[in-house]
């Protein structure tokens, strides 16, 4: 099984890199988040600047074998590797949806919503059904050390839901909060939601 691929962006789209290693592009999916990641990066004055094309790159890899097809599932830390891998060892869920998943919440807030068993939260931020969100903590809880309160997730929650009644649709909201340090109050929340959302 591939374990890690490290070479040179030959072609990227909004779904996946072709990623070239002595003299082989090897097709890789991506998350939604994974993508926004490789647009912007350090150049160690303080900038960022795109992920170009010739680039080199470090990716951890899933192999998904089925009877007729092999795919390959590229992340750029072991982190998202290890609960990609959680995630589609629940039933119900395949390696896209996972993608999904991954792409519409950070990992640290989805593990402690998990953790805490707030089926409420998950539905609510991910856009998961209820259904779904019940086997995952179902399946998952014991895996996961929960580290935030109950508390916390509320005040998130109401983030999200403030920035919605100022006009944002909650995919908007969502991905402003995603960039947002998760140990914060609220009103600090919205503060700096809002600045990413104006572009500020």
């Amino acid at each position: 099984m591939i374990g890690s691929i490290k070479g040179k962006i030959i072609l990227k789209t909004n779904k996946f890199l072709i990623v070239e290693t002595v003299g082989v592009g090897y097709k890789i999916n991506i998350s939604p988040d994974t993508l926004s990641k490789l647009k912007t990066r350090p150049n160690g004055r303080g900038l960022s600047v795109g992920r170009e094309i010739n680039e080199n790159i470090l990716l951890w890899i899933h192999t998904h074998v089925r009877e007729d097809i092999l795919d390959l599932y590229g992340f750029l830390n072991r982190q998202e590797l290890e609960f990609f891998e959680m995630l589609i060892n629940v039933s119900g869920i395949g390696p896209k949806g996972a993608l999904s998943i991954l792409g519409i919440a950070s990992i640290e807030t989805m593990k402690k919503a998990i953790g805490t068993g707030d089926t409420a939260y998950l539905t609510k931020i991910s856009g998961i059904g209820r259904k779904t969100a019940e086997k995952i903590i179902i399946e998952l809880r014991d895996k996961i050390v929960a580290g935030k309160t109950g508390a916390s997730l509320q005040g998130e929650l109401d983030a999200l839901e403030a920035l919605r009644s100022l006009g944002y649709s909650q995919s908007e909201a969502r991905e402003a909060l995603k960039k947002v340090l998760p140990n914060t109050d609220t009103n600090t929340k919205i503060r700096e939601a809002l600045k990413i959302l104006s572009g500020k």
